[in-house]
């Protein structure tokens, strides 16, 4: 079984625990950060030794040292920052200065999980960070698109002490430690693991590559699939976790094992595929799979790749002496229907009838109910992702609609919500950002951060119900491209099959929109009544991408909620 990274499995709430009830009463007694779900899935894997050597969040020495050479100040080779921000305001308000003690907390259940001592508190370039560990300062990218709009400016270091590892109610036989899962490979004398990373569901060819990799290497097999954060519009985990169950099922008695990964993913690449290899080292694979363009993101701005797709194999090559884990390259399988089986594309023949489905192929049967061979996937397989991915015209959506006050959005979203309703097929509902202040949060005011936590209350709720198939219309000003790229973001990470976001900019001239303000609100605020009015002393920043551009003072109301139907219907959901 292999070594842990650094020598030592960091397994901090085996060694904290016989402190663990102290440690909850002092908590109790500190100031306490809630945690992100991102910063949630990193302590996670801090507490229970999946990130040894860390015992913390990265202090600067350490985080420079990472951005910079992929080491932690100490040299030992770590490829991934894991870090813990916070803002100048929660600086101020939980007194973080070097020595003190700060309480971190689930935020799930607002349960106390471990203690931080702060070594430090420092700032970081984001433009940096995103070159040097994502490659580029793209917002393509969905790891540079989080740390624009949602890290924070600040970084806190320090070690941590455990209470607790965070509870989990949802395939709790298949969460295991480090210390868990090597108590388990030992329990069965499995001596050779080979790991497999994966976030996506698995087919017939992740089966027969695993087999294979297992065979050649005289291996066992861990299907180790990631179900903390992963790229916005990934199939959720729930439905996953189901599709490698039955997918269990067909691998040769004995074989393989099932271990759920709490990991937030970064999408990074090169240095994403070390840091993983170092993952499954700590809990216990002798091999691990490292796949083409590993850990990769898609494309950047310009329509290329981020990533070569043989950078990450390469970079975990680099390293395999200090990693001191084998790397299984992927081989790309196609299936040949002269012999109903899968082999490596170098091995096929020459003018061989190949055949195969690309995953934005696949994505495009499931929505649109299209059949899906079995020579591709099982029956039971795609039994589990039909219930999570019902027909496209049975799948919710979100359509934001963002303007100038009085721009004539809340009357095109209630005739919509009209027009809709008449559609029938799906309930509708009605979020006018206004509304929602009033009737959820009315103590939050009109700063750029209090209108940035309305709209992170609007888009969480909107998500939840396109998520249960529902048609959501939302109508707030949002005004800055770091709450709109939020919004959208949150829709198409939690809604599920109802992940489909449209931005439709309600683009009528101020001008206008003052003119034909009946209730006096510009003139208030021109008077200085009202401060941080949107169009009279706070800019509102033009959407760079709207899915539809429309304006009341060329348009009527009917033909403008015609074109939002028709932008519906042309994606299928109507």
């Amino acid at each position: 079984m292999a070594t842990p990274h650094g020598g030592i499995l960091k397994d901090l709430v085996s060694r904290d625990e016989s402190i663990s009830g102290q440690l909850k009463d002092e908590a109790a007694k500190l100031k306490d950060i809630v945690l992100t779900e991102r910063q949630l899935c990193d302590l996670e894997l801090i507490i229970n030794g999946g990130f040894s050597p860390l015992e913390g969040f990265m202090n600067e020495a350490d985080y420079t040292s990472v951005v910079d050479t992929l080491r932690l100040s100490d040299g030992t080779l770590f490829a991934m920052p894991v870090t813990l921000d916070v803002s100048s305001a929660d600086i101020e308000r939980l007194s973080i200065v070097p020595g003190a003690r700060i309480a971190l907390r689930d935020p799930r259940d607002d349960e106390a999980l471990a203690i931080i001592t702060v070594d430090d508190v420092y700032s970081y370039d984001r433009v940096k960070e995103s070159i040097y560990v994502f490659g580029a300062d793209d917002p393509a990218h969905p790891s540079v698109a989080y740390l624009r709009n949602r890290v924070k400016p600040f970084y806190v270091g320090g070690k941590v002490q455990a209470i607790q590892a965070p509870s989990h109610f949802d395939y709790v036989a298949l969460r295991y430690t480090p210390t868990e899962l090597r108590a388990h490979f030992k329990k069965l004398a499995w001596r050779r693991v080979v790991a497999f990373q994966t976030r996506n569901p698995m087919h017939r060819a992740h089966r027969e590559l695993t087999i294979r990799a297992a065979r050649q290497h005289q291996a066992n097999v861990l299907i180790h699939p990631v179900v903390g954060l992963t790229k916005p519009g990934d199939v959720d985990h729930y439905t996953r976790v189901r599709v490698y169950e039955a997918i269990m099922a067909k691998y040769p008695n004995g074989m393989g094992h099932l271990a759920l990964l709490p990991l937030a993913m970064r999408m990074a690449g090169p240095r994403e595929a070390v840091w993983h290899a170092i993952i499954r080292k700590n809990f216990g694979a002798t091999h691990f799979i490292v796949g083409r363009d590993h850990a990769g993101p898609g494309k950047n701005s310009q329509g290329k790749d981020f990533y070569g797709p043989y950078d990450a194999q390469e970079l975990v090559e680099k390293y395999k002496d200090e990693l001191e884990i084998e790397m299984v390259p992927f081989q790309q399988m196609t299936y040949l229907p002269s012999t109903d089986e899968y082999q490596p594309v170098d091995e096929i023949p020459a003018g061989a009838q190949t055949l195969d489905i690309s995953g934005t192929e696949l994505r495009r049967r499931l929505k649109s109910g299209s059949h899906i061979p079995d020579w591709f996937s099982y029956e039971a397989v795609v039994k589990r992702l039909r219930e999570s991915y019902p027909p496209r015209n049975k799948q919710g959506f979100v359509l934001c609609l963002t303007g100038f006050y009085n721009s004539g959005k809340d009357i095109i979203a209630k005739a919509l919500q009209v027009a809709l309703n008449e559609q029938g097929g799906r309930s509708v509902s009605l979020l006018l950002g206004e509304t929602v202040r009033d009737d959820v949060n009315a103590k939050l005011g009109f700063t750029p951060d209090e209108r940035h936590e309305n709209l992170q209350q609007i888009s969480f709720v909107a998500g939840e119900l396109a998520r249960a198939g529902a048609a959501v219309i939302a109508s707030p000003i949002a005004p800055e491209e770091r709450s709109r790229a939020l919004v959208k973001d949150t829709v198409v990470q939690n809604g599920g099959a109802g992940g489909n976001f449209f931005l439709i900019h309600v683009a009528t001239p101020l001008e206008h929109c003052e003119s034909t303000d009946r209730k006096g609100v510009y003139a208030q605020a021109r008077r200085g009544e009202i401060r941080g009015f949107i169009g009279v002393d706070t800019e509102y920043e033009v959407p760079k991408k709207a899915d539809l551009v429309v304006d009341v003072t060329t348009q009527s109301i009917p033909s403008i909620v015609h074109s939002i139907v028709l932008l519906l219907e042309t994606t299928s959901l109507l």
